[in-house]
């Protein structure tokens, strides 16, 4: 059940009163774990997020290890991304429709099944590339059809004036498993094997099911009478599109994602073939002394492609606690800020060939790549209506289908030009972006 009113118009949802003033880090940054059913569907998100981002992880690296191929990298991008574009509105009309509690469960319980399935595959010497690419694309139907109920779900739990420090402590707590999870994954493929890992993920989709089933029954669902699902489907794209705000968050959003994120997906080729692990570079920084000497130790690209995705994750906590804080003024200027900053920061890491200063600049590009997931997930519910919040929520989330097909044009013009000039390309596109929008949509910079 809600705890508090939802306010009706276009900003229903909105979570901070105005003229709230929050200290930075203080206990008000963790408000919304007052809230007992909120610690419910947190920990099912912590669950949820360490399997993802060792998944992400394993898989890049898995395939690549099997295949020596950037095009495969990029495939298997494009088959999380096709069902994912193609069934996200469905999802959207799911969630305005269906219990999402029970959707939550049935996320957890389709994701534990695929990892399963390539964990058994690996055990009895089957596996090979297409597992993997069948495993992405089974993953991106079951996310497409889920992903819009657990946002959606979210103001249910906390009321309105608990939205905002809720998304942003749950953008907290998906990049402190960025942090964590990719570098446990690393360090387990190399030190044990890779089976073990996929076996771990199922064990934490099976406990985050555990998690959700005490969430009570939410009566937030609009009443769709007679309504058809694909009369449920033009009205939202009806709406979004008469709603400016909306309709300008989510342009940006999906310029951002496609610009900035393909990058993950390539990581593995710079870390085994364009970055350099000078002798005793590692050990020296100061702030990862024992993680770096071991992680120089072992030489294993696994353990280092874990560790580069992880230290992103560094800035990326710092990020979302500091948009926890945060009071509701000036929200779309900061999200342009934090756009901007990640294309730099891309930028800069694609000029470079040393593995030391690119885990250096990876702490700038998390902190901002956090600020423009949270704050855009922010802007989005609070100036939707609560009728049709599901559905905005579905066309916000096809950035993860965009992201792979970004990664998959990135890949072929990295198979065919080299990674730098992919990675670099695109970070140089998406600067000129943000510099386009600072100059020419002020819609953007009065949000709040």
């Amino acid at each position: 059940m809600m705890e508090a009113p939802m306010m009706q118009g276009g900003r229903s949802g909105a979570a901070v009163l105005e003229g709230e003033q929050r200290g930075l880090f203080s206990l008000q940054t963790f408000a919304s774990f007052r809230n007992r059913n909120y610690r419910f569907y947190y920990g099912a998100l912590v669950c949820q997020m360490a399997a993802m981002n060792m998944q992400m992880m394993a898989n890049a690296w898995f395939i690549y290890e099997l295949s020596r191929s950037a095009s495969l990298l990029g495939v298997l991008a494009l088959a999380n991304a096709v069902p994912m574009l193609a069934l996200g509105l469905f999802g959207g009309v799911i969630a305005d429709r269906v219990q999402k509690k029970w959707m939550l469960v049935l996320e957890k319980a389709g994701l534990g099944a695929i990892v399963l399935g390539i964990a058994l595959s690996i055990t009895f010497g089957v596996i090979s590339p297409l597992h993997l690419i069948v495993g992405a694309a089974l993953q991106g139907i079951v996310m497409a059809l889920a992903m819009p109920s657990r946002q959606a779900i979210i103001p249910e739990i906390v009321g309105e004036r608990g939205l905002m420090n809720a998304v942003a402590l749950n953008t907290a707590a998906m990049n402190l498993l960025r942090l964590l999870a990719p570098a446990m994954a690393g360090f387990l493929i190399a030190l044990w094997n890779v089976q073990g890992v996929y076996f771990i993920m199922f064990g934490l989709n099976a406990l985050g099911i555990l998690f959700i089933l005490p969430l009570p029954l939410t009566t937030n669902m609009a009443d769709r009478g007679r309504t058809r699902i694909l009369e449920d489907l033009t009205a939202g794209l009806r709406y979004v599109r008469e709603n400016k705000n909306i309709f300008a968050v989510l342009v940006l959003t999906l310029l951002a994602v496609l610009l900035s994120m393909p990058y993950i997906y390539l990581l593995p080729i710079f870390t085994k073939e364009i970055l350099i692990v000078e002798p005793g570079s590692l050990g020296a920084l100061p702030h990862l002394p024992v993680v770096g000497r071991l992680f120089a130790s072992l030489g294993e690209s696994s353990a280092r492609l874990g560790l580069l995705i992880s230290v992103s994750g560094v800035g990326a906590f710092v990020g979302s606690l500091l948009v926890a804080s945060m009071g509701s003024k000036g929200r779309g200027m900061l999200y342009l800020h934090s756009v901007l900053v990640t294309g730099l920061a891309l930028l800069t890491f694609a000029l470079l060939d040393s593995y030391a200063l690119a885990l250096v600049v990876f702490v700038p590009m998390g902190f901002a790549q956090a600020g423009r997931m949270a704050l855009a997930t922010i802007l989005l519910q609070a100036y939707s209506e609560d009728a049709y919040r599901g559905r905005v929520m579905s066309l916000f989330l096809m950035e993860w289908g965009l992201t792979s097909f970004g990664s998959f044009g990135a890949a072929l013009l990295a198979e065919s030009q080299g990674v730098q000039l992919a990675i670099g390309g695109t970070a140089a596109l998406l600067v000129g972006v943000a510099v386009l929008y600072y100059l020419f949509s002020p819609r953007i910079r009065r949000l709040d």
